[in-house]
């Protein structure tokens, strides 16, 4: 990937530097108050990462960088729900912080915004009423270097048609004009059903497709994530990189395609991430250091995500597969 950035690397990005008036206003104490961008953006790239958020996401985020780098283009990531749309741009967003991105965005900050922070409108100190997107995307114009993440992209849409208040076409000028660089992301379903037939707004965007990844890679993600999940719960993983390796491949085969709960939608890596995390939540619960195939146990036995019939049986298989190290750690299974 680095070998091809080497190419566009000194293609510079022309944001319109151009003054605009913001919400910014002083309170009579002389404070400064908050823009919409700071009330309601999180700025990814000045975030903490643990560990690199989007692990196996290499083309995904190649593909999205070079539409960035495209004038007049911005990118949509569509994808099913609970595959990492979002760890893709956090992805970046952690390249950006380890300098091994083109020298084109280098600095950049990339601002996450939801769907509901830029509907209704604003009401300044002399009462002029204003699209509160209307002014998000003047700060933006005026802000250096950064990109507006928007995930759920297409409820603009949905606003826009039941409101009577046009927030695609708000996008739209400051997309053509290249003024403003946005990462927009939806699922499939809704991407087909809402954005497809605004054609003047998808030229505005380069579709990228996110598949929900293999077993595998699922293995890989979650071997990467775990370190994340210890430093936010204080609680560590007891066993070598061997064994962990061989629980996390068990969890990613206990919540495959075929053993979900069909309703609830879960997509690898989301459902497998969301049984290790229970563990260890079972492991702060009891005041552990460490969290122990009891403590996998207990998560497997309350997996929801999985039909209860798998449940039972994979419990069993559970059981067979860490036999020696349950009876080492002296679990009673009958407890749970």
């Amino acid at each position: 990937m680095d070998d091809l950035f080497e190419e566009v690397k000194d293609e510079k990005l022309d944001f319109n530097e151009e003054t605009t008036e913001t919400i910014d206003t002083k309170s009579e104490s002389g404070s400064k108050s908050k823009s919409v961008l700071e009330k309601y953006g999180e700025n990814l790239s000045t975030k903490t990462y643990i560990t690199n958020p989007a692990i196996a996401r290499d083309e995904e985020i190649e593909k999205t960088i070079l539409t960035i780098l495209t004038p007049d283009k911005s990118a949509i990531l569509v994808g099913k729900a609970g595959i990492g749309k979002t760890a893709i741009v956090e992805g970046i967003a952690y390249l950006i912080q380890q300098n091994r991105v083109p020298d084109a965005i280098k600095g950049y900050d990339i601002i996450k915004v939801n769907t509901s922070s830029l509907l209704g409108t604003y009401t300044d100190e002399d009462g002029t009423e204003e699209l509160r997107i209307n002014i998000l995307l003047k700060e933006v114009e005026k802000a250096v270097n950064t990109i507006l993440f928007i995930d759920e992209i297409h409820t603009l849409v949905i606003e826009s048609r039941n409101s009577g208040v046009d927030f695609v076409n708000a996008l739209k000028p400051a997309l053509s004009r290249g003024d403003i660089k946005v990462i927009g992301a939806t699922t499939f379903d809704e991407y087909n059903q809402f954005l497809i037939r605004d054609k003047a707004f998808l030229r505005r965007f380069e579709k990228i497709d996110v598949a929900e990844p293999d077993a595998a890679t699922t293995v890989k993600i979650l071997m990467g994530s775990y370190p994340k999940i210890e430093k936010q719960t204080g609680v560590k993983l007891a066993y070598s990189q061997f064994i962990i390796e061989k629980i996390m491949t068990f969890l990613v085969d206990m919540t495959s395609e075929y053993k979900r709960v069909y309703e609830l939608g879960s997509r690898y890596p989301d459902n497998a991430l969301a049984l290790l995390s229970k563990a260890f939540s079972y492991a702060k619960f009891d005041n552990s250091p460490y969290v122990t195939f009891k403590h996998f146990y207990k998560a497997i036995m309350n997996c929801t995500s999985v039909y209860s019939d798998i449940v039972k049986k994979e419990a069993e298989v559970f059981k067979e597969t860490f036999k020696e190290f349950l009876e080492k750690e002296r679990v009673d299974l009958n407890d749970y």
